[in-house]
């Protein structure tokens, strides 16, 4: 059994994933070039710890090491048939098997077909913030092979998607193409907007003052602050559209939805407790009558 990546991310053979990916988390936090610039050392070893990575934390690249099948590169060993790759010179004194089996199969100078295989795609996980998904834009990761590349987001992507780069994968075997890089893209959540397919729900709270007399406010958007007029005698609940505020995908674009809440003061004056009250004895009403009367039905 190959060793090389396992004494890399400093693991014995039957670690198990979650031991791996332990190892690798203690690494990047001790040699990732964003925290060691113009480290080139540990940016060197930074490097071979992905690459490591890379093959053993998938079960199958791992497997495929294990038994021979890939080298450190993850670049497929052609094998012998008689057993084991083509590394070194081979046991016993019958000559060289390289030559022997290039005549068996018409390689080298003797003008053999060699089939051509694609290199195996590299797969990756990118989390990106509400607002570049919403908005799109680029961000920079590392490769296996730790070096830095900017991948452009498209707008309006959601978490699971998928993100293509052509042959940023493992290198093709006998001059086939490079495999592609694939990254699912995870968004991460945002304090104050939520996402339905193109539209953003927000919540906004407005003084009892705005509610009963109505007013215009500012509201918070993707691409800034704008006007919302509320018209007099608004309730907690009601909902106003901005259209076109939402995310824009392909030539669409959503709505942003504004939820009102009325909010009043932590600390009520005493005017308005007295206005209250007044209002109480002399213009009472219930706004529960027809969810009494709906809930009897």
């Amino acid at each position: 059994m190959n060793d090389t990546l396992y004494k890399t991310l400093g693991v014995s053979k039957s670690a198990d994933q979650s031991d791996i990916k332990k190892a690798f988390r203690k690494h990047m936090k001790a040699l990732h070039p964003d925290l060691n610039p113009g480290d080139a050392a540990k940016e060197a070893r930074f490097k071979k710890v992905s690459a490591a990575n890379d093959i053993l934390s998938d079960p199958n690249k791992r497997a495929l090491y294990d038994r021979g099948e890939i080298d450190e590169n993850g670049a497929e060993v052609a094998q012998n048939p008689f057993g084991g790759g083509f590394r070194g010179q081979p046991r016993g004194g019958q000559g060289d098997m390289g030559d022997m089996f290039s005549q068996m199969f018409g390689g080298g100078q003797r003008g053999g077909f060699q089939q051509a295989f694609k290199g195996q795609d590299q797969r990756y996980n990118m989390l990106v913030s509400f607002t570049e998904a919403a908005l799109g834009g680029k961000k920079q990761i590392y490769l296996a092979d730790g070096n830095p590349i900017n991948v452009s987001i498209p707008k309006g992507i959601e978490t699971g998607k998928t993100i293509r780069l052509k042959g940023k994968g493992h290198a093709g075997q006998n001059g086939g193409p490079a495999g592609d890089a694939l990254i699912e893209v995870k968004v991460s959540s945002h304090p104050v907007f939520i996402r339905n397919d193109l539209d953003i729900e927000i919540n906004l709270p407005i003084t009892l003052y705005e509610a009963a007399l109505g007013g215009k406010v500012e509201v918070p958007t993707l691409h800034g602050n704008v006007g919302l007029k509320i018209p007099a005698g608004t309730s907690s609940g009601k909902v106003l559209r901005l259209k076109g505020r939402g995310v824009e995908r392909a030539g669409k674009k959503g709505d942003q939805l504004v939820k009102l809440q009325i909010q009043l003061p932590e600390a009520v004056d005493p005017k308005l407790e007295a206005f209250m009250q007044d209002m109480k004895e002399t213009a009472s009403y219930d706004p529960r009558q027809k969810l009494k009367a709906a809930a009897h039905v």
